[in-house]
C-alpha cells in the first residue's frame, strides 16, 4: 500500500498548527491562493513556497504524505509550465506554476493539521446564514461523505493496482479501472442505502 497524500486523513499532532484554530488558517490558505493575482514577479510566490515548507517542518508532517500528494500533479504542471513558457515567457509560467502549487500544498497542511469534525462544523457555520437555501447539517453530512470516501476510492484504486502488478497487468487500463469502478459503485450504493435507512433522503422521493 503507498503512503496517503496529504488530502486523506488527518496527521495527529501538538505543533503550533494544529492548534490554531481552523478560521485563520483557512484565511492563510485564501490569501495564498489570492497572492499570484497581486504580484508580477514569481519571486513573491517562491518565498510563499519556502515558508510553506517551513510549516510543514512546523507541522510535523511526513515529507512523503507531501511528496506524494505532489507526484499525481507533477505531470500536470510540467505541460503547464512549458506551454506558458513557450507562449508568455518564463517569468510568467513560472508564477502560475508557483501560484497553484502553493495553494495545493496550503489546503493540503489545512486538511493534515485540522480534524475533520472542526473542518464539518466550520462548513455548518459558514452555510447557516445561507439556511433559507440550504441546510447547514446537509453540507455538512455532504462534506463528511467526500471527505470519507476520498481516502476510501484513492485506497481502493491502490489495493487494485497493487492486485494487477501481482498478476502482470498493470499496464492493462482495464485491470485497473474496470475493478475500481466496480468497487465504487458498490460502495456509492452502500452509503446510498445507508443514508437512505436513516430517513436521510431527498423529501421529493418519499412524497
Amino acid at each position: 500500500m503507498t503512503a496517503p497524500g496529504l488530502f486523506t486523513t488527518h496527521v495527529p499532532g501538538t505543533s503550533l498548527i494544529h492548534r490554531m484554530p481552523l478560521w485563520p488558517k483557512l484565511a492563510g490558505v485564501v490569501v495564498v491562493g489570492l497572492l499570484p493575482w497581486f504580484v508580477a514577479s514569481p519571486w513573491p510566490l517562491a518565498v510563499v513556497t519556502a515558508a510553506l515548507a517551513g510549516v510543514v517542518l512546523v507541522a510535523q508532517l511526513p515529507a512523503r504524505r507531501l511528496l506524494r500528494s505532489m507526484r499525481g500533479l507533477a505531470p500536470v504542471l510540467v505541460v503547464l509550465l512549458a506551454f506558458q513558457w513557450w507562449s508568455t515567457g518564463l517569468p510568467y509560467a513560472a508564477r502560475v506554476v508557483l501560484g497553484i502549487v502553493n495553494a495545493f500544498v496550503a489546503a493540503g497542511i489545512l486538511t493534515a493539521t485540522t480534524p475533520v469534525t472542526d473542518l464539518l462544523d466550520g462548513a455548518v457555520r459558514a452555510a447557516r446564514p445561507l439556511r433559507r437555501l440550504v441546510d447547514p447539517e446537509v453540507v455538512a453530512l455532504t462534506l463528511g461523505i467526500v471527505v470519507r470516501s476520498v481516502p476510501w476510492v484513492l485506497g481502493s484504486f491502490s489495493a487494485v493496482r497493487e492486485s494487477a502488478r501481482a498478476r502482470g497487468l498493470e499496464r492493462d487500463p482495464r485491470a485497473v479501472v474496470v475493478p475500481t469502478v466496480v468497487h465504487v459503485v458498490a460502495y456509492a450504493r452502500a452509503t446510498g442505502e445507508a443514508l437512505a435507512a436513516r430517513g436521510l433522503t431527498d423529501p421529493a422521493e418519499d412524497a
